[in-house]
């Protein structure tokens, strides 16, 4: 027999967490049995109950023979539900956050500053999509005083689903950029489908915070009425001092802070952050040790030492707004010499072409020592770029690198999540 919603929130509330990953399961877990194009997790419905789930829940009749099993309409809905569920009895502040760029950092970021003071909870890596998010909600604790909810998206529609999952009662975005065009059907549908979640925020009463210099998103704030508006202005963080390598802003004290990311771009981020800390009742000390103690990793715009080398890495993720703002940092350090590692962008659309030729002519325009572009689209980079090296795939990028080292340089390496390029690091020097 199925269960209802009501049951399963009791019996999660029961367990020591969710898991759908039967390699990450903890001793008492809820494991939801999902289903996607190359797998189903309801054949492993024995194998999650032997590696200590307490409960299982599957959406297959012929696999609902043991005991521990709770057999749902649709797994996925039944997760989504269940975080709903579960939502609508946390009591505490749930900040959503998302953009075409910069979100992961600025969540990371805002995590760093609040947990100065609050016990706060954050999304975990980039866990934001439609199994991400009620993960995240589900993840919460009752010791937590705050939770930072990551959202992504790849097309219209997409935060609207998850913001009527997470409900935040505060919001922002990062920014609106060329990413994931193809799904959006150009810039015009990236603001849409990210307004989603402004267009919740207005309904619901909830705050919104506002950054200074994108008018891509004060496009979007103004066909909307808000309850509270926070205006990110420079607050506590006065000026930006520099951003080579990493940026160092001075406070309203005269004190300059050194922080651990690159770029003028991240410096929005820096306000944006500080702002929302000050404005849940952090000191400005805490603010700003929330920042200078925050060190990004997981490839997202992470400072590595690789045998002679230094290596900017930014491989986690690239789009046109990204790659650009990147590239135009990287050629304005003082560090030579300079190498680029560059992959495809992915998710552009018929745009994809036009996209990747822009950014060969902004590359031409730089002082690089070495251009290594990497991937089917960079081809197109390649034709203002006489002088680069161009590999199909990594692994000739790879072949290269063993024959051609390259020692005491800069390099930056860029390049969508698809194409891997965390892999050169094992062929430097």
């Amino acid at each position: 027999m199925k269960i209802n919603n009501s049951t399963l929130l009791e019996k999660f509330l029961s367990c020591t967490g969710v898991s759908t990953d039967t390699r990450k399961i903890q001793k008492g877990n809820l494991f939801f049995a999902l289903k996607g194009p190359n797998f189903n997790a309801n054949q492993l419905a024995e194998e999650a109950i032997q590696k200590g789930a307490q409960l299982v829940v599957i959406d297959d009749t012929q696999f609902d023979i043991f005991p521990e099993t709770l057999l749902v309409e649709d797994s996925l809905k039944a997760l989504q539900d269940l975080a709903l569920d579960y939502r609508k009895t946390l009591k505490i502040p749930i900040i959503g956050l998302t953009g075409s760029n910069g979100k992961t950092t600025t969540k990371e970021l805002i995590y760093s500053i609040l947990s100065q003071k609050l016990h706060c909870y954050a999304t975990f890596g980039n866990l934001n999509n439609h199994i991400g998010v009620p993960l995240s909600i589900l993840s919460i604790q009752p010791e937590h005083e705050i939770a930072v909810i990551e959202m992504g998206a790849n097309k219209q529609g997409d935060i609207h689903e998850l913001v009527n999952i997470a409900q935040p009662t505060h919001g922002l975005i990062t920014n609106i950029g060329k990413a994931h065009l193809e799904g959006f059907g150009g810039i015009e549908g990236v603001k849409k489908g990210k307004g989603e979640l402004f267009a919740y925020l207005s309904e619901h009463n909830a705050t919104v915070f506002i950054p200074k210099n994108s008018t891509a998103v004060r496009e979007i704030f103004e066909k909307f009425k808000f309850k509270e508006v926070v205006e990110v202005n420079e607050g506590i963080a006065t000026q930006l001092v520099e951003a080579k390598p990493t940026v160092v802003y001075q406070t309203t004290t005269g004190q300059q802070i050194t922080s651990h990311l690159p770029g003028i771009y991240n410096f929005e981020n820096i306000q944006m952050s500080l702002a929302i800390g000050h404005y849940f009742g952090l000191s400005d000390d805490q603010c700003h040790e929330g920042v200078s103690s925050y060190s990004p990793n997981n490839h997202r715009s992470q400072f590595l030492k690789i045998g002679s080398n230094q290596v900017l890495m930014d491989a986690y993720n690239a789009n046109p707004s990204s790659m650009s703002a990147a590239i135009q940092h990287f050629n304005e350090t003082e560090n030579n010499p300079k190498v680029v590692i560059l992959g495809d962008m992915f998710e552009l659309g018929n745009e994809s072409q036009h996209e990747h030729e822009i950014l060969g002519q902004l590359i031409v325009q730089c002082q690089f020592q070495k251009i290594l572009l990497v991937g089917h689209q960079m081809q197109y980079a390649l034709k203002h770029l006489p002088n680069a090296y161009y590999f199909p795939d990594k692994f000739g990028l790879h072949n290269w690198l063993q024959d051609h080292p390259i020692r005491n340089s800069f390099i930056l390496i860029k390049g969508s999540r698809g194409i891997q390029l965390e892999s050169v690091l094992a062929f430097l020097n």
